[in-house]
C-alpha cells in the first residue's frame, strides 16, 4: 500500500490500541512519560480546536522528530496545516514548529525510530522493520510522514 495507491496509506487503531493510547495520553499528562512519550496537542484543520495525541518524540543526529507510524493520520492532517503543536509531560508544555520531511531525507530517521520503538509499531510498517534494507524502508518512507520538530519555548 504506497502512496501511488488510490488514497494514503493510514491503519485505524482497534479499540484496544485506542484505549490503551487514552492511557499513555493521560499518563503524560500527569508526568509519567513511558519511554519518552508525550502528550501532542495540535490545532484541528476543520474545527480549530486542539486536539490530543500521545506521540514517541524521538531524536536522531541533535534534531527531534514526529513519526507517524500509522500513516496518513488525522493528526499528519492538523500538523501540515497546523505547521506545529504542543508536547506535554505533566507541567512541562513546549510549544514547537514542525517542518515534514521528504520521502529521500525520511531514512536515518526511520530507521533507528524503528531500532527504538519497533516493538510497539512494527506491526505499522507492513513487514519493514530496523533491520530491512535501505530500499525497503525508503520504499515505506511515503507512507509514514515525519516532521522535524523545532521546540521555541
Amino acid at each position: 500500500m504506497s502512496s501511488s495507491s488510490s488514497s494514503p496509506y493510514y491503519l485505524k487503531g482497534s479499540p484496544l490500541n485506542v484505549r490503551l493510547n487514552g492511557v499513555i495520553g493521560w499518563l503524560a499528562r500527569h508526568g509519567f512519560s513511558l519511554a519518552g512519550s508525550a502528550e501532542m496537542s495540535v490545532r484541528g484543520r476543520k474545527s480549530g480546536q486542539m486536539q490530543r495525541i500521545p506521540v514517541n518524540p524521538h531524536s536522531h543526529e541533535g534534531a527531534r522528530y514526529l513519526v507517524s507510524a500509522r500513516g496518513h493520520s488525522q493528526w499528519v492532517r492538523n500538523m501540515r496545516v497546523a505547521g506545529g503543536g504542543e508536547l506535554r509531560v505533566g507541567r512541562k508544555v513546549r510549544a514547537f514548529t514542525a517542518v515534514e520531511l521528504p520521502d529521500a531525507e525520511k531514512l536515518p530517521i526511520l530507521r533507528t525510530y524503528l531500532e527504538k520503538w519497533g516493538w510497539e509499531v512494527n506491526q505499522y510498517f507492513q513487514g519493514v522493520t530496523a533491520k530491512s534494507s535501505d530500499e525497503e524502508i525508503l520504499a515505506a518512507a511515503g507512507d509514514h510522514p515525519v516532521f522535524r520538530i523545532t521546540v521555541t519555548e
